[in-house]
């Protein structure tokens, strides 16, 4: 596997990238829900802690043991170290799954969209946050993350979309800035 960079930063991770986009995650999703929510490579649990409900069970899970900990230290959250191209759930077992700013450190990032709509509901929806190759400074931090030597591999928020063509889904793209979400609606 290689250095665990996250394990590393794990301790200041929170504080690092603190910043909330709480309601746009909330429309995206529309939160709140019943049932069972997936933060799939979700690391500290930053943006689980955030979108936990009172109803809800939230589970955190990413393969660094270090971000982990942190995690398991937030109340209100379940924790699991799993790949994202194979988990452990049963099918169509979320009602709703995030993914943010993961998708690019994952190894088969294919497989792992496949994987987070296998084990979505129908009616559920899945949101990816990555930032947007197809803007310059997105391009420097994806040189950057190489020179750091993480295995790190943007692809473009089209590109994203193209791996649900086919499924029973509904797909939208929004982008902001260097941000991109890409939110999937599993049919009923």
């Amino acid at each position: 596997m290689g250095f665990d960079h996250f394990g590393w930063i794990a301790p200041w991770y929170d504080r690092l990238f603190g910043s909330s986009q709480l309601e746009h995650w909330n429309r995206l999703l529309k939160l709140p829900v019943e049932g069972r929510i997936l933060d799939a490579g979700g690391g500290t649990g930053r943006v689980a802690e955030m979108i936990r409900c009172g109803t809800c069970e939230v589970v955190v899970a990413d393969l660094s043991m270090g971000m982990l900990r942190q995690a398991e230290k937030k109340a209100g959250l379940s924790v699991l170290c799993s790949q994202t191209e194979n988990l452990p759930f049963t099918e169509q077992s979320f009602e709703r799954i995030i993914i943010v700013d993961a998708l690019h450190h994952v190894l088969n990032q294919r497989e792992t969209l496949l994987d987070l709509f296998r084990v979505l509901k129908p009616g559920g929806r899945l949101l990816i946050e990555e930032p947007d190759i197809r803007q310059f400074k997105v391009k420097i931090l994806a040189v950057a993350e190489k020179v750091l030597l993480m295995r790190s591999h943007f692809i473009s928020p089209v590109i994203i979309a193209g791996v649900f063509k086919g499924l029973p889904a509904r797909v939208e793209i929004e982008t902001k800035g260097s941000a991109a979400w890409v939110i999937v609606e599993r049919e009923m």
